[in-house]
């Protein structure tokens, strides 16, 4: 049984076709048991938190698949990751002042009929960057009928109609 394994699934880093497909399969059905495990927001709302995750699960479990790494301890690191996703996720749904910190604020772009360059700045974002949401988000690009422009936590440039 031992030396079919190995046939299979190769052992370091030489590997051939055959083995590292056979190391991707059960990769790829491992990350779809840790997305379950993580929960939806991992991929859906693209906060920094989230983004983390799920650079390091692809750049852990790609260790694993081309033999650079053992395979078990790779799993473990990544379920250990995941879990702690999940823990910060709870924790942040539970706590505010843990949301600012982990996940960051909301920045004004746009107010009052005028654009905030001081926040444009910061955020690293010209005024058709601005545009290009408010026309995304609000339909319309008519800075009469728009009342605020934000860049959200994760990035995306929302507008709210007047």
């Amino acid at each position: 049984m031992e030396k079919l394994l190995i046939t299979v699934f190769g052992e370091g880093k030489d590997l051939n076709a055959l083995q590292m497909s056979s190391r991707g399969v059960v990769i790829f059905f491992i990350a779809l048991i840790l997305i379950r495990i993580s929960g939806r927001r991992s991929f859906g709302l693209r906060t920094p938190l989230d983004n983390i995750v799920s650079i390091s699960l692809g750049a852990v479990m790609s260790r694993a698949v081309v033999g650079a790494s053992a395979f078990v301890p790779v799993i473990v690191c990544c379920f250990v990751m995941v879990l702690l996703h999940r823990l910060l996720g709870w924790l942040i749904a539970r706590n505010s002042p843990l949301v600012s910190w982990v996940e960051g604020e909301k920045i004004p772009l746009f107010r009052g009929g005028r654009f905030d360059e001081e926040r444009m700045k910061r955020a690293l974002v010209c005024r058709e960057d601005v545009m290009q949401g408010v026309r995304k988000s609000a339909l319309t690009e008519d800075l009469e009928k728009i009342h605020k422009v934000y860049m959200e936590r994760n990035g995306d440039i929302s507008a709210i109609k007047k």
